[in-house]
C-alpha cells in the first residue's frame, strides 16, 4: 500500500481498533503498523465502550517515537456522564474526553430501532432508551457535567463532542469557556447522526472551536454529502479551523490509514491547497494534543 505523501507527519484523531465489542478491521498493533508505514507522527484510538488510555499507554512504550494517545468516552459503558471515571482517565494520562456518543439521546432518537452494521455487538446493549443528556429540565448543563468540564479545563485537554445534539453543543461550546478549556473538538460535524448546520459550525469555529471533516460523513454508511461538498465547507470554515478524520475501523470497511490517504488525495483532488491539508492533519492535531 502507497499511502499518500501529504500523511508524512499527520496525526489520526478519530478512527477504531480491536480490541471492542464492536467488529474491527484491524487490532491496535496492525493499526500502528500502518501509521509507522505512513510516516505518520501518530493516532488517536477511540472506543464506545472503554477507555482507550491505557491501550495507548502500553503501545507508546513499544513504540516511543509516536504520539499513540487515548481518552474516555461517556457512554453509559463507561460510567456515563461521571466525574469519577473522568477524574481516573485524566490521572492516567487521557488526551481526550469525548461527550457520550452510542450512549446519547440523540443517538438513540436518531437510530431509533434502525439496523445498522456499525454498532452491532453479538448481543443487544444494556442501554437506556432516551439516552444521555447533558443538559436538564430547564436547557442548563447539568451539575456534574460542570464537574467534569472543570476537570478538563485543569488538565488542559481535549473536550470532544462526540453524538450532541446542536443544542447541547451550543450550550456546551459556553459552559466550556467558563471553565478555561481551550481545546475544543467538533465531532463529525457533517455526519447524520448529529448533524451541525454549517451557521453553527462557523460560529463554533470563530469562538475557538475546531471542527472536525470526517471521511465517514461521505461513505457509502452514511453518503451525507460529497467530499466534493465537504471540501467546499472547508472553504467557508477556514483550514485553520479544520481538522481531516476518518472515523473508519469498522471491519465491513477499508483500514483507517488507507481511508485517511484516499480522503486526502480526494479533497487535494477537490481543490484544497496541500498547506491547507498539512493544517488539518498535522498541525490542528498536534495543537488539540498539546504537542
Amino acid at each position: 500500500m502507497n499511502y499518500h505523501s501529504l500523511l508524512e507527519g499527520a496525526i489520526e484523531l478519530h478512527c477504531h481498533s480491536y480490541p471492542s465489542i464492536f467488529p474491527r478491521k484491524q487490532t491496535d498493533w496492525e493499526l500502528i503498523e500502518d501509521v509507522i508505514k505512513a510516516k505518520m507522527a501518530g493516532v488517536v484510538l477511540k472506543a464506545h465502550e472503554a477507555s482507550t488510555v491505557d491501550r495507548a499507554t502500553l503501545l507508546r512504550l513499544k513504540e516511543p517515537g509516536l504520539h499513540v494517545y487515548g481518552g474516555l468516552v461517556l457512554n453509559d459503558f463507561t460510567g456515563g456522564l461521571s466525574p469519577a471515571a473522568v477524574d481516573a482517565a485524566i490521572r492516567l494520562g487521557a488526551k481526550v474526553i469525548w461527550m457520550p456518543t452510542i450512549s446519547a439521546n440523540k443517538h438513540c432518537c436518531h437510530f431509533g430501532k434502525k439496523k445498522t452494521r456499525l454498532f452491532n455487538s453479538e448481543k443487544p446493549l444494556p442501554m437506556g432508551e432516551e439516552g444521555l443528556t447533558i443538559l436538564d429540565e430547564n436547557k442548563q448543563i447539568k451539575h456534574h457535567v460542570h464537574e467534569i468540564l472543570s476537570l478538563i479545563g485543569e488538565a488542559n485537554i481535549m473536550l470532544a463532542t462526540g453524538h450532541l445534539s446542536v443544542e447541547e453543543v451550543s450550550a456546551l461550546m459556553d459552559a466550556a469557556k467558563e471553565h478555561h478549556i481551550e481545546k475544543i473538538l467538533i465531532q463529525h460535524a457533517d455526519l447524520g447522526i448529529a448533524p451541525v448546520p454549517i451557521s453553527y459550525q462557523k460560529e463554533f469555529a470563530r469562538k475557538g472551536a475546531i471542527i472536525e471533516k470526517c471521511y465517514m460523513a461521505c461513505s457509502e454508511d452514511f453518503n451525507d454529502l460529497t467530499v466534493s461538498q465537504m471540501a467546499e465547507t472547508i472553504r467557508e470554515i477556514g483550514a485553520d479551523s479544520c481538522v481531516l478524520v476518518t472515523d473508519y475501523g469498522q471491519d465491513h470497511n477499508i483500514p483507517p490509514i488507507e481511508a485517511l490517504s484516499n480522503f486526502v488525495e480526494e479533497i487535494v483532488e477537490n481543490g484544497i491547497k496541500d498547506h491547507e491539508i498539512q493544517k488539518m492533519i498535522v498541525h490542528n492535531p498536534k495543537k488539540l494534543l498539546g504537542l
